[in-house]
């Protein structure tokens, strides 16, 4: 039996110096068990030399770090420091685009792009500012 999910993207929003956002306007995104999926994100920044970061946050959960990219490294957090995740910066395009491969039932989540300074330092200045379109609801399709 095929399983789908649904995969929901939101953004952390904040505006630091005016200019700095990053936005996701892909929405929900649902597919199958096995396949792979991009997630997009777009930044505006005066910064030069941009640290974007992606969370994942579970129903009933606090947003989980996975990664952070800059320049042309990506530093993953362990538990997803695999070949199923990987994210790089696109200075051209100004995007960080999340890429999950062999979709999992457990990727059934809510996923965050951020941009620094927005992560640093307080962290309930991070849930005080977290940003989704509408709150919806996120389910698992079985």
């Amino acid at each position: 039996m095929e399983h789908w999910l649904w995969i929901i993207l939101a953004a952390l929003f904040f505006e630091c110096k005016g200019e700095d956002k990053v936005i996701q306007e892909q929405g929900d995104v649902i597919a199958a068990e096995g396949d792979t999926v991009t997630l997009g994100c777009r930044f505006e920044t005066s910064d030069s030399s941009p640290y974007l970061f992606w969370y994942k946050q579970e129903v009933n959960s606090y947003p989980n770090y996975m990664l952070r990219c800059f320049s042309k490294s990506t530093v993953k957090a362990e538990e997803f420091n695999n070949d199923r995740f990987d994210a790089k910066i696109n200075k051209n395009e100004k995007s960080v685009s999340l890429k999950i491969q062999k979709l999992q039932l457990s990727d059934s989540a809510v996923y965050y792009c951020a941009l620094q300074p927005t992560v640093t330092g307080n962290t309930k200045t991070l849930y005080k500012n977290l940003w989704s379109k509408d709150n919806r609801i996120l389910h698992n399709i079985h």
